[in-house]
């Protein structure tokens, strides 16, 4: 299969491209760690492979609406009542 078939396939099928898939679980991951773990922005970044603080912020404010730390402080909060 040739790689533009396969990324059409996968399109197709999951909705978006292989590479947004790929952002978009390793940012939901990112999130899930920093929440339910306690890890800070840059730990969480770097475990889901971020090798860019800043990419990651901005692709975690284009996904979540808003940086890391504005993001998780009110779901903690909302978690621990």
């Amino acid at each position: 299969m040739s790689v533009s078939l396969f990324h059409q396939k996968f399109k197709s099928a999951v909705g978006m491209g292989p590479l947004q898939c790929q952002k978009q679980l390793r940012l939901t991951e990112a999130r899930r760690l920093m929440l339910n773990e306690n890890k800070n922005v840059t730990a969480a970044s770097m475990e889901v492979g971020y090798e860019s603080l800043s990419q990651f912020i901005r692709d975690y404010r284009k996904m979540f609406g808003a940086p890391p730390k504005e993001d998780i402080s009110p779901l903690r909060s909302h978690l621990e009542k």
